[in-house]
Order: C-alpha cells, then structure tokens, then sequence
C-alpha cells in the first residue's frame, strides 16, 4: 500500500469547534435523564413570581401605578437562568475518571469546558420561555417587541452564562458535589439584595447602599426597561456592564480551574 494510500484513508484532526460540539452535545442528550434537575428552575420561580404578584400587585398599583406585572417578570426568569448548569454532572465525570480520560485525548482543554457551557446556554433559553409565557398569559406586552423580545432573552441567556462560572471553578477545582451546591449560597446575595421585589426608590438605609452597587440591580433594570419604557440605551449599557463585570471575574476563576485540573491529571 502506497503512502498516498495510506494517508487518504487517515483520519483528519478534528477542530476546535467540532471538540465543543461533541462535548456539547453529549451534555445535552443528558439532559433528558436527569429533568429533575431541570424542572426546579423552572417551578421556583414562577411560584415566586405568583405569590409575589398575589400578595404585592394591588399595594404596588396603589402606591406608585406601575404595572406589578411588567416590573416582576425579570425577576422571575432572572431567577430560573441564574444557577442551572451542568457542574454537578462535571463533578461525576472528575470522580468517576472520565474527565482524565477526556486530558488524554487529543480533544481541545478549553472544549472541555466551553462544551459545557454551550449546552447550558440552550437550557438557559429554554428556561426562559415557560417563564414569558407565563407573563404573557397575565398580561404582560413589550413595548421594544418582537425585537426586545429576543434581546431580553439574549440578555438573559448571557447572565446564566456568565454565573455558571462560579460552580464550574468550584468543580474544577474541589470535585465535590458539595461544594458545587454551595455556590448557590453566591445566588441570594447577589440576587435579592437589589430591587428585584420593589423598586429602588422605595429602599432605604444599608439595603439601598448595597442595592446600588449590586450588578444584579443593573440587570434587572435593563431588562425592565426592554417591557415597559422601550429601547433606553443607558439602562441597556447598563445591564451589559454588570454581566460583563461578572463574566470577566467568573470565567477567568474557571479557566484557572480548568487549568489547574488538567495539570493535576497529567
């Protein structure tokens, strides 16, 4: 057999996009086998998002005319993206010796993450759709429509994104599943020490203080203002900053991660 021969039926390196679509779709055809991980995020916060209607509309109207409804929506699916990622299944892979054995494959390092992460980017936009039909159904409209529509979800997508990658450095680095739940702990700070239930105006004190310098404040009124005041660049510009302030500080803790675990295995 000639060389000619020999190297038309060798196999081609495969490239980096290929790697992340291969370590994604794995991820995804999980996902089907372990709903009860899924489901939670998204009957929490519709419940919250009810029971807060329920018990804070009428006051809400009565006290500044708003529409309650518009103002909790982001609140709600903020909530349902924020937290939901395939850590704990990356936990499995470190403890069970496949992901060493992925290190010893010619498959990208940073595929081995970002696989992970694009699988958790099409669960994040799905979550976000039982969330918004449950708005719509109340009576909820976008003033920025179709358009807000999507960049709300965009928006919404890129900040569960970006939070994932807390929990990833935790499981890079620990391996324990413990520790990966515990990130959740990062979410309550972060997320109900703003104006996430009443408007800012109407906080006072050390908890107006945080609120204002709280990321999750500035997301929160980006979204907002896409359903109730239209296209406001500022509040828009906003938003972006605050998921990119996070995103920065969470990927570059899970890229260490990663590496340091891939120098561990070798």
């Amino acid at each position: 057999m000639t060389t000619t021969a020999v190297s038309s039926i060798g196999g081609r390196e495969s490239g980096f996009a290929h790697d992340v679509g291969s370590v994604a779709g794995r991820a995804l055809r999980q996902i089907p086998r372990e709903l009860t991980s899924v489901i939670p995020a998204v009957f929490v916060p519709a419940f919250f998002y009810a029971v807060n209607l329920g018990a804070l509309e009428n006051l809400a109207q009565r006290a500044a005319g708003y529409d309650y409804k518009a103002f909790l929506l982001p609140m709600a699916i903020a909530f349902a993206v924020t937290g939901m990622s395939r850590a704990p299944t990356l936990v499995t892979d470190i403890q069970g010796g496949y992901f060493d054995r992925l290190c010893m494959t010619p498959v990208r390092r940073s595929a081995l993450l970002l696989g992970l992460m694009v699988a958790d980017v099409v669960v994040l936009v799905a979550l976000c759709v039982p969330v918004l039909l449950m708005g719509f159904i109340v009576g909820v409209r976008f003033e920025t429509g179709i358009p807000g529509l999507i960049v709300f979800v965009v928006l919404c997508g890129l900040w569960g994104l970006v939070f994932t990658g807390f929990p990833y450095a935790v499981a890079l680095k620990t391996g324990n599943p413990a520790a990966v739940n515990s990130c959740f702990v990062l979410f309550f700070p972060l997320f109900f020490l703003t104006d996430a239930v009443v408007p800012k105006g109407a906080l006072t004190g050390w908890f107006s203080d945080i609120a204002t310098y709280n990321p999750v404040t500035y997301l929160l009124g980006a979204l907002r203002s896409l359903i109730t005041t239209g296209w406001v660049g500022s509040a828009l510009w906003q938003g972006l900053a605050a998921v990119a302030g996070i995103g920065i500080l969470s990927m570059s803790l899970a890229l260490l991660a990663l590496r340091g675990r891939v120098r561990q295995g070798n």
